[in-house]
Order: structure tokens, then sequence, then C-alpha cells
């Protein structure tokens, strides 16, 4: 089947075709590089390098821009209460945001620009904004006038009533209309800064995202991503400033995903229910943090539950079983099954494509020969990585949690009660056999018994 996403400015499922048949261009928000990535952050990257894989199989070339926001009033308040230097800030957090996503087995983008490397693009697409007539100076800003664009909300849909509502916006005496965004700001001395037609300032939010895509996918692109949360004001105010500048279409299509909850709950620092990814890989593997995230098809609102996390965790543990016991039969890179596939490319309805992965799994347990052994490992692989799992090796799964774990018995001690359990079980001591499994359990261990000897890991 052809490829079908759903398209938030058109609000349904349409068939995508991309400006150029063997090139896609792709742009999605990325961090600002002041703290550590949350689990909220961690969505918009999962489901994007899902994306970013099919794409990669159905076209050629594919170019995928997620930028990195390394100059935001956050970043300066940080840099204001800890005392560092913005650019070590900045420096730590992307590298931290790098190591976290790894974890999680995204890919890293084609081309992942920062906003400070490209204040000359955006102090050039104001400028043509200004003499456009959609831009106008006041006070050492410039702000774009919403009342320029006749259909300005389209994305959004919303009133200008609710959008002014909406983005909590300044009223300053110095706006013609109280919707009017920021494009350039002034700064003073302590703060970030540029020289600029209109003092030395620093670039608004919305600007930088479409200076970025612009320079590298050009004026008009395939697709735009990012959060729900994005919609309004972010990519309401960057397709105006980039349309009115260029006077082309911006993005073709826009995907979204919808927001996270933390057991049923907003996440919030003040519920006691924020997670950082850190944090939560600390105490879990990223497969497993991956595949539970995978688990609700990504147009759809995300509850996060530690229940949840527990049941992808123990998927992968069956499924990397099944990888094990069948680590005899050669590997052959194969096509990704047709069924899997397929669910991808219908909206990336990964919950189906997961629910392939079980047949698949089923399969594989119930080959009789190496032949059909061999078919279905192969298979199962192939799926496991068009969702972006089952790429290490068993031994390695099950070994994370005895790397992880601060405490409990060490891997010295768990090999030497497994032959004193086997040197039992020989001897027909089936009652002591029976204690040093028991002793085991109650540390957490779980023994499995199958031809290839015994194997272990932690519950």
């Amino acid at each position: 089947m052809a490829l079908v996403l759903y398209n938030t400015l058109t609000r349904k499922k349409e068939a995508f075709t991309p400006l150029r048949p063997d090139h896609v261009g792709m742009y999605v928000c990325g961090p600002t590089v002041y703290d550590r990535a949350h689990i909220g952050n961690a969505r918009p990257v999962i489901v994007f390098d899902v994306l970013y894989r099919l794409l990669s199989r159905l076209y050629p070339q594919v170019t995928y821009v997620r930028n990195i926001t390394d100059v935001d009033d956050k970043i300066n308040q940080r840099a204001k209460d800890s005392g560092e230097p913005i650019a070590v800030i900045t420096a730590r957090t992307t590298q931290m945001f790098h190591d976290d996503i790894a974890a999680l087995n995204a890919l890293p983008p084609t081309i992942e620009p920062r906003a400070t490397a490209h204040i000359a693009q955006m102090i050039a697409m104001i400028e043509v904004l200004v003499a456009k007539g959609h831009a106008y100076a006041a006070e050492g800003h410039v702000l774009f006038e919403v009342g320029s664009m006749a259909d300005y909300g389209q994305l959004s849909r919303r009133s200008m009533d609710e959008m002014i509502a909406g983005a909590r916006v300044e009223i300053a005496p110095y706006k013609k209309n109280p919707g009017d965004f920021v494009l350039w700001k002034p700064s003073s001395p302590d703060l970030p800064g540029w020289d600029s037609p209109w003092g030395r300032g620093r670039p608004g939010w919305h600007i930088e995202c479409s200076a970025m895509a612009g320079e590298y996918l050009g004026q008009t692109f395939d697709i735009h991503g990012g959060g729900q949360d994005l919609v309004f004001p972010h990519h309401e105010n960057e397709i105006a400033q980039s349309q009115c500048a260029n006077g082309a279409p911006f993005a073709r299509t826009w995907l979204h995903n919808g927001y996270l909850m933390v057991e049923g709950e907003k996440m919030s620092k003040s519920l006691g229910n924020f997670f950082t990814v850190r944090e939560l890989l600390e105490n879990a593997p990223g497969e497993a943090i991956r595949l539970c995230m995978l688990s609700t098809h990504y147009h759809q609102p995300f509850d996060w539950t530690a229940e949840g996390l527990k049941q992808a965790r123990a998927t992968l543990d069956r499924l990397y079983t099944a990888l094990r016991n069948s680590a005899d039969v050669a590997v052959q890179a194969v096509d990704i099954p047709a069924a899997v596939q397929a669910a991808l490319e219908d909206d990336l309805n990964t919950p189906l494509a997961i629910a392939h992965l079980h047949e698949l799994l089923g399969a594989l347990n119930k080959a009789e020969d190496d032949a059909a052994k061999a078919a279905a490992r192969n298979a199962l692989l192939a799926a496991g990585q068009a969702l972006g799992v089952l790429l290490q090796d068993p031994r390695e799964w099950f070994k994370w949690q005895a790397d992880g774990a601060a405490a409990g018995l060490d891997e010295a001690e768990i090999a030497a009660l497994i032959d004193a359990r086997l040197q039992a079980r020989k001897s027909k001591n089936f009652a002591e056999a029976d204690r040093i499994r028991q002793q085991l359990a109650e540390n957490g261990i779980v023994l499995e018994d199958g031809p290839q000897g015994t194997t272990w890991k932690r519950a």
C-alpha cells in the first residue's frame, strides 16, 4: 500500500507524495538545550525516528533536519541562576540529549542545525517581512503583524480571540495587535545579542525554525513534525512568517504526536510525576522505554505508566528469549514483513506493527526445522529494526539489569549459585536445587532451563 499520513493542516489522512520522487525533506522541532530531556521530549524523538526509518526504506534519499535551540530566555535564566557561561550550559545539555536519545535507539538526523549559527538567515528573513509590510519595528523589537495575513490561523483553526488567549501573549504598548508576535527583540549587555538593522538583539523563537528549515529544505518541503503542543503558537507562526516572506507554501504535511500524561495526570514537577529520560534509563533499558511509547498510536494521547513499562520489558524478554534460543541459525537480511510494513505505512500504526511482532514470535517458537526457524528469526529481526528494537545481542539484553542494578547479587555470585544448583540436580538432590532456585528468586533472579543450559535474568 502507499504511505498514508494524517495531515494536521487538512485534518485528514492523505496519501503521501513527496515534491521530488527520489528525495524527501522532513523538519522536526528539536530541544531547547538548558536541561535534561524529559519523557515528553522523548516521544516525538521516537515517533519521528520510526517515520525516518520508514521513509528511508521507501525513498532513495531522506533529508531529516532536527534543530537545536541554543538561544532562548530559559537558557539565559539558567545561566543567571547557576553562574555558568551559556556556551558551557548548551554544550553540556546538548551532549546529554544526544546520549539519552541514543539509548532510545534514535538515529541521528541528517542535519542538526543550531540556532546561533543561523542568525544571518533569520535577520535576512525578517528584513523581507518588513519590506513586504508583514512586520514592523517598534522600540527595538520587530513584530509580525498577524492582521497582514488573511488566513492566519489555518493550522490551529482558532479564532483570533482564542489564539491570543492560547498564546498568553504579552500585552505591550508597541504592538499594533495583541496577537502580533516577536521576530526580534533587544538584548541588554548581559544577554546574548547580535548586531542587526534594529540594534543589538536576539531572535524570537518562531523565526529560528523557519530560517533553518528554509536553509536546508527550501521554501517548500514535504513534512514538518513535532508535538501537539507546538501546533499553536509555534507552528502557526512558522507558517505565517515563512509563507509571507517567501510567497510560497511552507510544509505540505504536518504531523503532530499527542500529549503525554503520567499515570493519568499531566506531568508536573509539583505533582512529583516529572521524569527525565535519564532517570528512566537508570531503571529500565532504552528499548523498553521505546517499545512502551510505541504501544500507543502517535496521534493519540499517551499515558506513561509503570505497568506499561513493565509490560514492554516482559514483551522484550519473550522476544529476546526466542532470539537467544535460535542463535544457532544463520542471520540473513530480509525485507520487512509485509504486514509490519503495511501497518507502518498506514499512518505509523505502531500498535498494529507490535501485534505483528507477537505473531512473528509465535512463528519462531513453533518452527520445527532449521529452515523455518531461520526464516522466522530473520523476519522477526527485520520487523524489530523497522520499529527500532531487537537491535542488540540477546546476551546484552539479559545482562542489562545486572549492569544497571546498584545492589543484589553480582554475576560471579549468580554463576556460582547456578553451578551449585546444576551439581545438586546431577546428584539428584532436588531439594537443594529448589532451595538455590528460591534463593536466586528472592534476589530477583529468574532462571530459565533450556536445551542449551540454564540462563538467567533479573525480574
